[in-house]
């Protein structure tokens, strides 16, 4: 696998909960092999915990099957052994998503493989099942998995703030931000309102407020020629208001381009001194 370098730092340095997500055949086990080679190869201590136990590494990465063990015998046996990274393929069932929460909170560094048809479904099955706030104590990276290769990265970080969505200051409140990794931009946040646990697509909110086509286009005429300005938007009817000793240079130098513009997008427009 060719990783980014900011990639690898992540994986070597701060990633401790990491989900390996995808649909099924995509390659999610045959990377969670490669990565516990790798974690081995930094004189890591890794072990696993499969079923059925089909992963092939090294003879010193210790190999725990599920079928072979009761879940507390293996919860004690890892916590005991206190490994730096232990490989869970696959989390499948309650029983397995508590044994995966209850390691990484006791402090050992997880990579949990997970069917999930995008990495944020992935996320949600884990956030189902804890309180938001432990969310990023938990996962702080996902790797979705497609056609054999990694298709995105995305990491998890708490703040307090007003989620997206919201506008009274006074709703402040713990939030998880879903960030690309590779891009650092927000794409998902996760709070609790009430008593439900809500995920919001951040993109689509932020395109939301984005002005309209014409809107832009008027916008960025007036602002070459006419410093202050305001629009109101009522339907098919743009009406601008204009301070009055900028209104000549409206008239002279604006008024036919937004004339234009508004006969292309079928607007009514009136401008008016202020």
């Amino acid at each position: 696998y060719y990783l980014p370098p900011q990639v690898v730092d992540r994986l070597e340095n701060r990633a401790e909960g990491i989900l390996i997500a995808g649909p099924p055949g995509m390659g999610k086990s045959t990377f969670a092999q490669a990565l516990a080679e790798y974690y081995r190869s930094l004189n890591k201590v890794v072990k696993t915990i499969e079923s059925p136990r089909d992963l092939r590494v090294s003879p010193d990465i210790t190999q725990y099957s599920k079928t072979a063990a009761k879940q507390s015998e293996l919860h004690d046996v890892l916590l005991l052994s206190r490994p730096d990274y232990t490989i869970f393929d696959e989390i499948r069932d309650s029983s397995d998503f508590d044994l995966f929460i209850d390691l990484r909170l006791a402090g050992i560094g997880m990579v949990g493989v997970i069917h999930a048809t995008s990495p944020i479904d992935a996320i949600q099955r884990v956030a189902n099942r804890v309180d938001v706030g432990l969310l990023p104590s938990i996962i702080d990276t996902v790797i979705f998995m497609d056609k054999g290769e990694i298709q995105s990265i995305y990491v998890l970080e708490m703040t307090v703030k007003v989620p997206a969505g919201l506008k009274k200051a006074d709703l402040a409140r713990p939030t998880v931000i879903v960030k690309d990794l590779l891009t650092d931009e927000p794409l998902y946040e996760l709070y609790v309102f009430g008593e439900r646990t809500f995920v919001v697509p951040v993109r689509k909110i932020e395109e939301s407020k984005r002005p309209r086509a014409p809107i832009r286009q008027i916008m960025n005429t007036l602002q070459k020629h006419i410093p202050d300005f305001r629009i109101e938007e009522e339907g098919n009817l743009i009406r601008i208001y204009i301070p009055g000793r900028y209104y000549r240079v409206y008239v002279r130098k604006v008024q036919n381009k937004l004339l234009k513009i508004a006969r292309k997008y079928s607007l009514t427009l009136e401008a008016l001194p202020s």
